[in-house]
């Protein structure tokens, strides 16, 4: 821990840097492979819907302990499709925990009901009484989708305004937005991929990924905003200021997902393996799901594509030939020298070569006095005008006086 906390203050001072924001390209490479997959298994899987949308009967089945297993369960899914019945064709049989078996069917009428429950209690030598049918209609689920839709739409509005608002940037909104849309296709996709049931209880998972996926990237757009307020008086870019950003705020990210994703991976473990069955498992694969692309959207997708969308801009653009300039000047100082040539005009000669006599004697022939430089050739530096031509002393015909030994000085 106490490397990684080094890490953690050296990443924040800048001592060491990953470039999250210069390798765009590869981030978004990655994405696309997941998103290409994630649409796949749409296209070729679908979404597998639960009873509660796509409607039907439902038998839950409780049996002694221990006796709920994959073998009764896949002798049940056999003999209840064995019934002839049309609506129990597609039948889905599934183990909830270690006493009780699930059977789904399509809707059925009270006599086709009858005639299942019949045959599920000699399947598996079970009563009357240890079944319970649901009579589930595809009405209600299609209110829970839309209901859903509904607030998926007023929730992504009033989140836009609010970034907007807060941060004074519609392209950070528009980031946001992305790496939002982002987390959730590849949430549905691995929903698809992975063939879990889609219940209520998945809707309310994918509605709960939404806040926390905003919330690190939220965290990180305001590190940037910190870190881009003075770019003049740091000559950095925009671009190295976001980056800094997320490095600053990398190990917080990493961090909070995982204390965030080991506590739904055991709630994942315990509904899958252990239930089995059950919306506990749903909603923890939405969360795990989402957690995890969310951390992965809020380091290499929003920020990354905010630095992009911010390089379009001409003040950004300009500043950044500034720095870039700035750091030529500071690598070689005299590389904006002139090169003595010998097409060089006169008024740029005796600038260069240095020889005073030169230029007292071209002053003396009445020639043509050259002109000081007056560029600035470095940085901040301006040369001086001149304030007139260099005439010849008076005192140059004076003797001058001569050095004398300490034993000769005052005597004559």
């Amino acid at each position: 821990m106490g490397k990684f906390s080094r890490l953690g203050n050296d990443l924040y001072t800048g001592r060491k840097s990953v470039d999250f924001v210069g390798k765009t390209r590869v981030w978004y490479a990655i994405s696309g492979l997941i998103i290409i997959a994630a649409v796949l298994g749409l296209y070729f899987k679908g979404l597998n819907f639960g009873l509660e949308f796509r409607g039907g009967a439902q038998f839950t089945v409780s049996m002694p302990a221990n006796e709920a297993t994959q073998d009764n369960a896949d002798q049940l899914r056999d003999d209840v499709a064995g019934t002839g019945i049309a609506a129990a064709q597609q039948v889905v049989v599934t183990t909830a925990g270690k006493n009780s078996i699930i059977v789904e069917t399509e809707p059925v009428t009270p006599a086709e009901g009858n005639q299942i429950s019949t045959t599920i209690q000699q399947s598996v030598g079970v009563t009357k009484a240890d079944i319970s049918t649901d009579e589930i209609g595809p009405s209600w689920g299609k209110e829970v989708a839309k209901r859903s839709a509904i607030g998926l739409v007023v929730f992504l509005v009033l989140v836009t305004l609010m970034i907007w608002g807060y941060f004074r940037q519609w392209k950070m909104s528009v980031a946001a937005m992305v790496a939002l849309s982002h987390d959730l296709l590849i949430t549905v996709g691995i929903y698809a991929l992975s063939g879990f049931e889609v219940t209520p209880a998945t809707v309310t998972g994918v509605l709960t990924i939404l806040g926390f996926s905003l919330y690190d990237t939220v965290v990180v757009f305001d590190k940037v905003r910190e870190n881009t307020k003075n770019l003049r008086s740091t000559h950095q870019t925009y671009a190295e200021a976001a980056n800094l950003a997320v490095n600053q705020t990398l190990v917080r990210s990493i961090n909070t997902s995982i204390v965030a994703l080991i506590p739904v991976g055991a709630i994942l473990y315990v509904g899958a393996v252990q239930l089995g069955s059950g919306p506990l498992k749903d909603l923890a694969l939405a969360l795990f799901v989402g957690m995890a692309a969310g951390a992965y959207s809020s380091i290499f997708i929003a920020t990354p594509l905010l630095a992009h969308l911010k390089s379009l801009e001409p003040d950004v653009q300009e500043l950044e030939k500034r720095v870039k300039a700035r750091r030529r000047h500071q690598v070689d100082p005299y590389a904006q020298v002139p090169v003595y040539t010998d097409d060089m005009p006169v008024a740029a000669e005796a600038p260069l070569t240095g020889d005073r006599e030169e230029q007292t004697a071209a002053a003396r022939s009445g020639g043509a006095r050259p002109q000081p430089n007056t560029d600035a050739t470095g940085r901040g530096r301006v040369v001086p005008p001149s304030r007139g031509p260099v005439r010849p002393s008076s005192s140059s015909g004076r003797a001058q006086p001569s050095r004398k030994s300490k034993s000769k000085r005052g005597k004559k």
